[in-house]
């Protein structure tokens, strides 16, 4: 009989003859304690994991009990079966191998290595039936993205009114002769929530975005899916990726020094109310993890921030002078995808969804800096912009705490590292995937050379530049989450697989090149072929 209760726990080393790791507290009591009620063959879980997997957007998973069960010590409780399923896919939320982050990497070691393309993507029930696999990733973006509209909604109290006194302001944005790039900035002021805001907050799962708005952002998705490109790396198949890390990440914000995680719910807090201080809750991770419109922000950027990519690197198409290179001199793709993701939700079939996320002119200007910044800080490429990252990242962490806008600073650095590590997350997780994409890239790099797009041939310096990307940004940048203490020990995982990648690469690196050749050339001879 298996039960689960999630909160936290204290670990432990207890010495002696039969020294052993042990875990402590009042969420083991409580699990120990469900043990008398449960059924054979069953799995039971306690009020605050079904509340996780509603937050989740697993609500599929989960049958409340039909009575309650006494616990010793705890009085009646509400607890949940997990539903049994032959062929358990979640709706919204599994991803195939590929799209792991570093800790379900970790998890799934030892399974088969499955790309995007092999492996479905089920979900609950018959409606998905027969979906293609382009359109499954669809789905799960849209379930991830709903989930954080209704935890926006709840912020407000649930209110969605129209918004078309602010159609002047959409207008306005991005019309002012300027480049995309031209609105970043290096602080963006985020909101803040007071304790009572959180505490008078109504539960996310309760909202419903209504079927209009849901329709919208299906639409709305669907055809930034059908914006990219079929490019072996840069495709939507690597947004869902980014996106997956992004929004793990974002449950893993901790501010310094306090090691408080993030992926109890509000509604949780609140039903231990006296035990947990919402005050410090309500200044969380420096203002990312209580404000739902940041979060949904930084996730809907992960999905758009590819949108329309040549497949080409910047210098090539200001080398070869496009138009877009024409009109934004640098950052050329990441202000094109912007500008393209951004005019479509503008566009008047998008009202009910854009009435989702902002309902004020002040939410609408802080949702747009904050896409601004994070897909600009995807250009991992330009000297400029890294070394002006890099100073403010030494200022935003220095230990000067009386600095104007600090937590404000603090959280603007934070989202751009986040975005970076993301971007690149496949290099910080398990073997086989970071080989995987790895190989993807080099087919798009080697791709655009034989095309005559690019200068010199990729597969002469790959292995050696791949030992150069570990060294100068990969592992620096995994240290950097690790020094600031943002990401707790989440940070150290990333480092381990990276450094670990790192040895793998130099190892095995040079025949995988010639392997990726060879496979290129097989490929192109069986085009030609047919």
């Amino acid at each position: 009989m298996f039960r689960t209760c999630s909160g936290q726990v204290t670990a432990g080393v207890l010495r002696g003859e039969r020294s052993r790791f042990q875990l402590f507290g009042d969420t083991m009591n409580t699990a120990a304690r469900m043990e008398h009620s449960g059924e054979r063959n069953r799995i039971q879980l306690s009020q605050a994991t079904a509340d996780m997997l509603t937050e989740a957007g697993l609500a599929s998973w989960i049958t409340p009990r039909s009575s309650r069960i006494y616990v010793k010590g705890k009085g009646d409780m509400q607890t949940y079966w997990l539903r049994k399923s032959k062929n358990r896919k979640a709706k919204g939320s599994e991803l195939p191998s590929d799209m792991l982050t570093v800790a379900e990497a970790a998890e799934t070691e030892g399974e088969s290595d499955h790309s995007v393309e092999d492996i479905e993507i089920g979900f609950d029930g018959d409606t998905n039936q027969g979906m293609t696999k382009l359109e499954r990733l669809v789905e799960w973006n849209v379930e991830v993205l709903a989930s954080l509209l209704q935890q926006i909604i709840a912020s407000r109290g649930g209110v969605v009114n129209s918004i078309t006194h602010l159609s002047s302001a959409e207008r306005k944005i991005g019309s002012g002769g300027g480049t995309v790039l031209d609105e970043f900035t290096p602080i963006i002021p985020l909101k803040r929530f007071e304790a009572e805001d959180l505490r008078a907050r109504r539960r996310a799962s309760s909202i419903e975005i209504g079927d209009v708005a849901k329709s919208q952002l299906r639409n709305y998705l669907c055809l930034i899916a059908g914006m990219y490109k079929d490019n072996p790396f840069h495709n939507f198949r690597h947004a869902s990726h980014v996106t997956a890390s992004v929004k793990k990440l974002l449950t893993r914000i901790v501010k310094f020094g306090e090691g408080n995680g993030l992926a109890i719910s509000v509604e949780s807090q609140r039903r231990r109310a006296g035990k947990v201080n919402l005050d410090d809750l309500a200044g969380h991770s420096y203002g990312i993890t209580s404000d739902p419109l940041t979060q949904f922000a930084v996730v809907f950027s992960a999905i758009i921030h590819d949108v329309d990519h040549p497949g080409v690197p910047n210098a090539q198409l200001v080398k070869e002078n496009t138009r877009n290179a024409q009109i934004y001199k640098k950052s050329v793709a990441e202000q094109n995808s912007v500008e393209l993701a951004w005019d479509m939700l503008m566009s008047d079939e998008y009202s009910a969804l854009r009435a989702c996320i902002y309902q004020t002119e002040a939410d609408l200007q802080r949702f747009r800096q904050l896409v601004v910044n994070t897909v600009m800080a995807t250009d991992i490429v330009d000297k400029e912009l890294q070394a002006l990252r890099k100073k403010r990242w030494e200022v935003a962490f220095s230990s000067a705490e009386d600095q104007e806008g600090h937590d404000d600073r603090k959280a603007t650095i934070v989202i751009e590292h986040l975005i970076q590590a993301s971007d690149v997350s496949h290099t910080m997780q398990h073997w086989h995937l970071y080989k995987e994409w790895n190989e993807r890239f080099f087919m798009e790099c080697y791709g655009a050379y034989k095309a005559g797009r690019a200068d010199s041939d990729p597969s002469v310096n790959w292995y050696k530049g791949e030992i150069g990307f570990f060294d100068f940004y990969v592992i620096p940048l995994a240290k950097k989450l690790a020094s600031c203490g943002v990401f707790g020990v989440s940070s150290d995982e990333y480092l381990n697989y990276a450094t670990a990648n790192r040895e793998e690469w130099v190892r095995d690196g040079e025949a995988l090149v010639a392997k990726y050749v060879v496979e290129y050339n097989s490929l192109r001879g069986n085009l030609h072929a047919t």
